[in-house]
């Protein structure tokens, strides 16, 4: 399956046209809808998750897929699965998996995998991709719309497409371990699924743009770590729009007329997975954002913090965040590069044209596509290069958004190969030097 960019761009649109269409229609009972407590995502039996090991299914159902609130003859099962969250304690996260129904279809692809990371970038759990296609309400819930243009053409030609609530029960923005950690707990539990009949020989590729490259990227890196039992079945990872350091990020974007309030969001989800209690540091503008953003999606960010700053947010003794020094134990744990070296080839894309998203280059970081930076991307692909990845990387003089346009057929093509058995591409001699990725120093 290979994508042209014509007719890839045709799709995207048509996609977000609708999309935006039907937010118009439905806005005024989704914006601030919720779904009602539901019991399936609990974890209630007396063995301890301690007990159990991570991957291992806790709970399953089959639902009717809902696509922007809106019912389809899709079908799919939701796995509740043992996980790990950033700091190693046990937990329970839910995935959904699309395998084709053997009974009505060839099942010639069944053992082809996709492993999609979505990139739903929230605080609220309400807006995990789960729930979305359990029939979910809010407005976030269109996202899953627009994302079907990216891995909907696998589910029809019957591959099994998984895709986990990455970010967990508890919606840890921007704390890529968690992220890794319950993407490779979602791939052992689809395995684990009898209802699934996976054969133990599958092979998976994973993918993800934005927010879904924090996961595929942390995944690739802490497999052989915490999933070597997966070697014989991850065959590559495929990502663009890369949060590789979000210290860096932060005073890129911090200001930003549309991504500026993805810097309290990742503070806040970062604090969160680390138990931190950042309160204590923060000024009367600092709470009342704080306080805005406990459970806000990047549904109803984007645009609208384009004058916050550290310094807004931040008492002035702690201006350097160096002082800070839960900040700087936390902000150093989820650096890209830091937790092992994938053994899986890698494609990396990224965007330098930030300003076209009004983002300007960072007079420290250089460029970005007005979210990530280019630089910490090139620099974590040089890395890996320098420890024997095949790491294929390129990059587009585009905007956030645009570059995945142009990544997912690129990606698309590449993970096709990944299947046909092709030696992987490398072009690691020409990736051009990015920024050090030297972590944080406390100075108290």
């Amino acid at each position: 399956m290979r994508f042209r960019l014509s007719q890839q761009t045709l799709l995207l649109s048509a996609a977000q046209a609708a999309v935006t269409g039907l937010a118009a229609l439905l806005l005024p009972g989704m914006a601030n809808a919720t779904t009602a407590t539901d019991p399936f995502y609990q974890y209630t039996d007396s063995t301890p998750l301690a007990s159990i090991a991570p991957g291992t299914v806790l709970k399953s159902r089959t639902i009717s897929v809902y696509i922007a609130g809106l019912k389809t003859s899709l079908k799919a099962t939701q796995l509740v699965y043992r996980s790990t969250d950033a700091q190693q304690r046990p937990t329970a996260n839910v995935t959904t998996v699309f395998a084709p129904d053997c009974s009505k279809t060839s099942c010639a692809n069944k053992g082809k995998v996709i492993s999609y990371q979505s990139f739903y970038d929230s605080l609220n759990p309400e807006d995990a991709p789960s729930r979305a296609y359990a029939g979910g309400k809010r407005l976030p819930d269109l996202l899953p719309a627009v994302e079907t243009v990216l891995f909907g053409t696998y589910v029809k030609k019957g591959y099994t497409v998984v895709i986990s609530d990455t970010e967990g029960q508890k919606a840890n923005f921007a704390a890529g371990p968690e992220y890794g950690y319950n993407t490779l707990d979602s791939i052992r539990a689809t395995f684990n699924a009898p209802q699934i009949a996976l054969a133990r020989d599958a092979k998976v590729v994973m993918m993800g743009y934005s927010g879904g490259a924090i996961a595929t990227e942390w995944a690739a890196e802490l497999a052989p770590s915490y999933a070597p039992d997966l070697k014989p079945n991850l065959i590559g990872a495929a990502f663009g729009g890369t949060l590789v350091s979000p210290e860096h990020n932060l005073t890129y974007i911090e200001g930003a007329p549309i991504w500026g309030g993805v810097m309290p969001m990742a503070v806040i989800g970062v604090s969160r997975s680390y138990d931190i209690d950042i309160q204590k540091y923060l000024t009367t503008r600092g709470l009342e954002v704080y306080d805005k953003m406990q459970k806000a999606s990047i549904a109803y960010v984007l645009g609208q913090y384009s004058r916050v700053t550290w310094k807004d947010l931040v008492k002035p003794e702690f201006q350097d965040r160096t002082k800070i020094p839960e900040y700087v134990a936390a902000v150093n744990k989820v650096i890209m590069g830091t937790g092992g070296t994938p053994e899986i080839p890698l494609q990396i894309g990224q965007g330098t044209g930030g300003t076209f998203e009004l983002t300007k280059p960072s007079p420290l970081w250089g460029a970005g596509d007005g979210v990530m930076l280019a630089g910490d991307v090139r620099t974590l692909a040089r890395q890996y290069c320098a420890q024997g990845v095949p790491v294929q990387h390129k990059e587009w003089g585009t905007s956030h958004f645009v570059t995945m346009v142009n990544w997912l057929p690129w990606a698309t093509a590449w993970v096709d190969d990944r299947f046909a058995g092709k030696a992987a591409p490398q072009n690691c001699s020409s990736i051009a030097v990015g920024n050090a990725l030297t972590p944080l120093v406390y100075k108290p």
